[in-house]
């Protein structure tokens, strides 16, 4: 009854696979059937052909070597974990401000700042306005600049639009045609900042949700 080290590392490297969750009690309780093994290997030689002193070193660093590489996996979950909790303290520090990306904005009577982008050979602008059901509520020229724009949520007729989450495009065309339809970044409160799939998700106010790496600028709130 021999045990080789091809079955001595079958067995401790498919206790480190499964164990991916398993840390110092699961790799203590590995190192305690390791040495059980190994006895037993040792006391079931055969005396006319022993085995060599060498293959037990190789034993010993084959089970060292997954020791150490599920401890090492521990320490790199261990370091994520904690990049993760630094970079969601450095986002509170954004809950509150007024994030800057192409997504809906709510709408509650007050103004709504818009960053457009026009075409580069653009020779006329239309802000183009649509409700959460993607219905198209409003429509007007604007000027060809990427200055900002305040939008009151008037429509054509000077309505005021119902509170709600209102998404903005802008039509940029030249000679009639159009070149170009993209969508404008808005300027939105910051209500929340979560840890979601490894990465921050950003709520802004209204319930739009956004990833952080889409905010193109940051600006304090606008006063009254």
């Amino acid at each position: 009854m021999t045990m080789d080290v091809a079955a001595v590392s079958a067995t401790t490297a498919s206790a480190a696979s499964t164990g991916a969750t398993g840390k110092g009690a699961l790799i203590e309780s590995d190192f305690q059937t390791f040495l059980v093994m190994l006895t037993t290997q040792m006391q079931n030689q055969d005396p006319l052909n022993p085995i060599e002193s060498s293959d037990y070193a190789v034993q010993l660093a084959t089970f060292s070597g997954v020791e150490q590489q599920v401890k090492s996996n521990d320490l790199l979950e261990n370091l994520v974990s904690q990049m993760g909790l630094m970079g969601m303290a450095q986002m509170a520090g954004w809950v509150g401000m007024e994030a800057r990306a192409a997504a809906p904005a709510w709408f509650d009577g007050g103004p709504v700042t818009l960053a457009p982008n026009p075409a580069a050979a653009a020779d006329e602008a239309v802000l183009v306005v649509h409700d959460e059901t993607g219905a198209e509520v409003s429509r007007r020229p604007v000027t060809v600049s990427s200055d900002p724009v305040t939008w009151n949520g008037l429509t054509e007729s000077g309505t005021v639009l119902p509170n709600g989450l209102y998404g903005f495009r802008l039509e940029s065309y030249l000679n009639g045609a159009i070149i170009a339809n993209d969508r404008v970044e808005v300027y939105s409160p910051i209500v929340e900042a979560r840890g979601e799939n490894g990465g921050t998700v950003l709520i802004l106010e209204g319930g739009a949700r956004i990833s952080a790496n889409d905010v193109t600028a940051l600006r304090k709130p606008r006063s009254g």
